[in-house]
């Protein structure tokens, strides 16, 4: 059985990984740390990191970027993995998170969906096909409650484009007052509103044709799923290193 400690589990996420857990035999949350705790669930909550006396094999955190500090303390303290799901972290979190991962097993991604992370491949694929006579846009939709914009997962989309080409490109963000598209943008748009879940497109616009590529997630239990599975990736990893979905899905 694998115990997990669930970081941030009164909160949306918190409460749908709970529920998606329910179709993981092999997985047992067996206790939580969240600052305004709900006394309903069935397991031990802590208000603090500092508080956590029990023992467990992963910690899932699904809180705020602000939270870090205190996650990778006392995951270097038990020498236990931990996956990291928030979104919106700073250039020197990212680092710091890098430079831990040298000496415990951490996980990554900007998005926890099976799915994203396919599309995320398939773009390695397609974007040195088509970056030459094609127009690179990326509109990704999200609920308005979301702080962080753009998305993480489409800077992520954003990032294996441009790694993936052969010019120096240039994110724009929306167009306002612009002039006209210079060849090395990739514009990158956010759309907030209502309780849209998740949605991303990347479009590929050519002379005469568009293609694009679109993930649409119904429910957050995709990023939960996605989630559960890098706890039982994680469980069975010993090597420090930053690991990613491509370690789980083998691409």
């Amino acid at each position: 059985m694998i115990k997990i400690l669930l970081n941030g589990c009164c909160g949306k996420m918190g409460k749908v990984i709970i529920e998606a857990a329910k179709n993981f035999p092999n997985i047992d949350i067996v206790a939580g740390i969240d600052k305004y705790p709900n006394n309903q669930l069935s397991f031990k909550i802590y208000t603090s990191t500092n508080d956590v006396d029990i023992d467990y094999d992963v910690l899932l955190d699904f809180s705020r970027p602000e939270a870090l500090a205190d996650i990778l303390k006392l995951s270097l303290k038990n020498n236990k993995p931990a996956i990291l799901c928030s979104t919106g972290y700073t250039d020197e979190e990212l680092l710091l998170i890098s430079e831990k991962s040298k000496v415990i097993p951490l996980f990554r991604s900007a998005n926890m969906s099976l799915g994203v992370n396919l599309l995320n491949s398939l773009l390695r694929k397609v974007a040195p096909i088509l970056y030459e006579n094609y127009d690179i846009e990326i509109i990704e939709k999200h609920h308005n409650q979301k702080v962080d914009s753009p998305s993480g997962t489409a800077l992520l989309l954003a990032d294996t484009i441009s790694n993936s080409i052969q010019i120096n490109s240039n994110y724009v963000y929306g167009r306002s007052g612009k002039s006209k598209r210079e060849k090395n943008e990739i514009g990158i748009h956010a759309i907030r509103g209502g309780s849209i879940v998740g949605d991303h497109d990347v479009i590929f616009a050519g002379s005469g044709e568009i293609i694009e590529l679109s993930h649409k997630a119904m429910s957050r239990e995709v990023f939960a799923v996605g989630a559960l599975k890098a706890c039982e990736f994680m469980s069975n990893v010993n090597t420090p290193k930053l690991y990613n979905m491509d370690d789980i899905l083998g691409i």
